[in-house]
This record gives C-alpha cells, structure tokens and sequence, in this order.
C-alpha cells in the first residue's frame, strides 16, 4: 500500500509479492463520505486468481506440515503487527467504509483479537479415540488444502480475521477476493502477513470485481473449501460454481434478526442496546436487530424512548467520529430509500426520519429510521441492509403468535428475547429459529470464541470459536489392528 498525490494506491498480495493485475487495469475506491474516489486498486481477474491459487497450492504443503505451535506463532506476530498499525488501519477502515471512527479503530482490535485467539488455538483441537473389537481407530483434524474467502464490504477488516484465522490455524493456505467497494485494509493485512513472517504464498490477496475475481476464485478446481459473506443470490451462484468439484462451502447470507420484548423488559438496559444492534455501521450489519417485536401494552412507551434517543444522534463523515456515518455506496442509498418507499406504500407508518439529513453534501447518507408497520409488510420480510428499525406488536397472551412472527421470515441468523421471567426467557429462546439467541442483551461479549451462523436462508457452517477451526478441517479417520 502507498499514497501518492492521487491518493491510496492498493496492489495484489501473491506470494511475496506485490503487483499489478495481469490486465494493467485499476479500480477507483470511492469515500461514502464524499462520493469522490479518494484510492485505487488493480482490477484482479481469473489469471490473477491462478497465480494466487497457484502460490496457495505450492506453500500449503510445507505450511500444513509446521508443528500447529509454530504456525500459531506465525498468527500470533501477524496480531501484534497489526496492533501496531492500529491507528493506520482504523482510520483506511473509515474512510473505506464509511463507518465512525470508534469503529473502525475497534475493528482493528478485532481483527487481532482474532488472530491471537486461533494463534493460540492451533495446537489446541484434538481428535478422538475409539474402541473397536480388535484394535482401534484414531481422528484427527486436516486442512483442506487451499481455501478460497469472499467477504463482503460491511466489516472487511473484522472477516478477515474471522474467517481467514481459523482456516490458516489448521493449515490451509488461503486466497482472499476482499469487496471492491472497500478493500484496503486486507490488502494492508496481507502485506502485514508477509511482514510478520508468514511463509510466501500461504496467505495471498486478490482485489477486484466480484464477477470476475470473485467469480474465478469461486469456480477455480484447484480451490478446495470457499467460504462466502455476502447477499444469498451470490451465496447460491457460489455454491453452482463449487457443485461441479464435489467441495465444502461455508455460507453467511444475512438476516432479518427480531428481538421480542415483553412488558416487564429493563427498559433502561434495552433502549441503548436495540439502538447498537440496529446501528452499528449504519445499519449495514448481517445480524443487526432490525426487527422489535414489542408487547402491545409496552409499544407505546418503547417506540417513544427508541425516537427520543435515535432522533438525537450526530449523523457525519466517519472520521469525525459522528454517531452514525453513511451507507457504503450510492446503490446502497437507494436501495435504502426505496425500500422506506415501499413501507409507506403499503400503509407501514414512518415515525422517525425516512429520508436524507440536510447539509451533508453527495455523501451516501441515511436518517435513523423508524416504522411500525405488520408482519407481512416488506419491510418487515425482507433485509434492508440499513438504518431502518420496523417495530410490530403483540399480544403478550399469545406466546405462539410472537413466535410465529419472529420465526416468519426467509432468514434465521439471530434473535433476542427481552423478558425478566426466567422461565419465559428460556422458553422462548429454545423456540427461536435462531443460530444466536440472546437473552436479555445482543451481542454480548467480543463474540469470537462463540460460534457464529444461520439456518435456512442465513446460511449454513459456523464461524467463529474453535467450531470454525472444525469447519476450515476434515476429520480422517485410522483404524489400526492390534493383534493379541
């Protein structure tokens, strides 16, 4: 990564070197603060995904073969590099994805807890013993190979860790499509890989357009495990692409995540946390809470408290660290805005925001945004991807029916209950189609040591914690004779 006088200049991480795309050709790296490119990066395609898959398939056999400690050792100094560049790579987050800059500095916490924990972890995922008459067998855990990773824009600097750190733990060595709209902080992690120590070609980065550098690495018959982030139409063209070489996929498609609030909830403790769950990089989250399921005789008062407190934050550019920063791209801003349409056009009732904020120039910037709308409304379906909270009562009576909304939607990646009776809190949190539940709370904890992934539509595999080291493996079994 350097910067001239056009501004931020990215390259294609192979091996231990950093290049142009075979095509000479560049990508513009728009701020959504602005709506001006302020970076550019090489427009990686298939050729350039064969050379990196080709680094990947070279280095993987002498990276696998390391005693797990010493490859531990390799993730543990790639987590204090970037504790180092810290402050560097908060800010490039920022103004990459627009997010304040609290959270992108936080993002570069994350991205090294990451890396410590699976550096710590490596040794650490053991396999079984079994009895058999005769003798006995013996599993363990083995990498794939090489390991293909498409993440998405929303928080490209967290998943690089997330999913890149479990699968080099176990031996894998690994090709990274980052998202074109904000690419550089993995572009400067794997240059930090290189600089920590990390053997040549084990962990290799390739930006470009999705439907092509994407696309390639998705496709390519060298690649033996893809996990993809992103929308679910990409995540089934990418389980096609994989379908023709019989290979694992690991996919995280997004959601539609309610919390259910009953009238004895803390009010006091859950404003500011639906609040977070919904916000957090302006709403562009895959688990954010963007449905409130609220018991009809606290609707009121929950509506009210959640305008008065999102109707005071400070909108802005990310590096002035403003409560909330702008959405990622101008498709974005519209799909945004289009789907707010929707709502009102099927009689959902916007009482807070629904538009663009004033005197913040041509960035890409959305009001927080409130709707009470039913359970069939689009809004209430189908994943925003934005500022947007849709609000729907219930009879607190009706158990079963607040269920049946929580569960009524294509998606099942998390879901909260809000309720101080205890047997009523688990009662429901075993009924939630859920692969997170939280009770009382969203999110709690760093969230990296707990397995991290949906059901049906959300996706399926799990992330995060010593689960993923499992999904980046495959278990081999030797059965051996004993003879007496």
């Amino acid at each position: 990564m350097s910067v001239t006088g056009h501004g931020v200049v990215g390259s294609i991480v192979i091996a231990d070197d950093d290049r142009e795309a075979r095509s000479g050709e560049r990508l513009d790296v728009v701020d959504p603060a602005t709506g001006q490119p302020f970076a550019s990066i090489p427009r990686g395609a298939a050729a350039d995904i064969d050379d990196a898959v080709a680094a990947a398939r070279a280095a993987q056999p002498a990276w696998e073969a390391m005693a797990p400690r010493e490859r531990g050792a390799c993730l543990l100094a790639l987590a204090a590099r970037i504790r180092e560049h810290r402050d560097e790579l908060g800010r490039l987050e920022t103004r990459d994805v627009g997010k304040p800059l609290h959270q992108g500095v936080d993002d570069a916490d994350c991205v090294a807890d990451y890396f410590a924990f699976y550096g710590e972890a490596a040794d650490k995922l053991y396999g079984d013993r079994i009895g058999l008459p005769g003798g006995f067998a013996l599993t363990e855990h083995v990498a794939h190979g090489v390991t293909g990773h498409i993440i998405p824009w929303n928080f490209p600097m967290a998943l690089v860790g997330r999913t890149l750190a479990p699968a080099l733990a176990m031996g894998n060595a690994s090709v990274l499509k980052p998202p074109e709209d904000a690419p550089l902080t993995s572009i400067r992690i794997g240059q930090l890989a290189r600089d920590a120590g990390f053997p040549p070609g084990v962990l290799n980065v390739v930006p470009g357009l999705g439907q092509e550098a994407g696309a390639a690495l998705a496709a390519h018959p060298d690649v033996d495990h893809v996990s993809f982030t992103g929308s679910r139409a990409v995540g089934i063209s990418v389980m096609q692409a994989s379908a023709p070489h019989t290979r694992p996929v690991m996919l995280e498609l997004g959601g539609k995540s309610p919390s259910v609030v009953f009238r004895d909830a803390d009010l006091e403790l859950m404003v500011p946390v639906l609040q977070a769950a919904l916000l957090t990089n302006c709403g562009q989250t895959c688990n954010a809470g963007t449905r409130v399921l609220v018991e009809s005789a606290l609707h009121d008062e929950l509506v009210e408290a959640l305008v008065d407190r999102m109707g005071r934050l400070r909108i802005g550019a990310g590096l002035d660290d403003p409560d909330l920063g702008p959405l990622i791209s101008s498709k974005q801003l519209e799909r945004v805005a289009g789907y707010v349409d929707v709502g009102r056009s099927e009689g959902a009732r916007v009482v807070l925001g629904g538009g663009r904020p004033e005197g913040l120039g041509d960035g890409y910037f959305y009001q927080p945004t409130i709707i009470e709308s039913r359970p069939e409304h689009r809004v209430a379906q189908e994943e925003i991807f934005g500022p947007v909270l849709t609000v729907i009562d219930f009879d607190g009576i009706d158990e079963a029916a607040a269920i049946a909304i929580a569960n009524g939607t294509g998606y099942d990646l998390a879901a909260a209950v809000w309720t101080q009776d205890i047997d009523r809190a688990f009662r429901l949190a075993s009924r939630l189609r859920a692969g997170q539940v939280y009770v009382n709370n969203w999110g709690l904890g760093s969230g990296i040591d707990t397995p991290f992934g949906g059901f049906r539509g959300s996706g399926f595999g799990r992330e995060k914690g010593i689960e993923a080291m499992r999904e980046f493996s495959a278990v081999r079994t030797t059965v051996v004779r004993v003879a007496t």
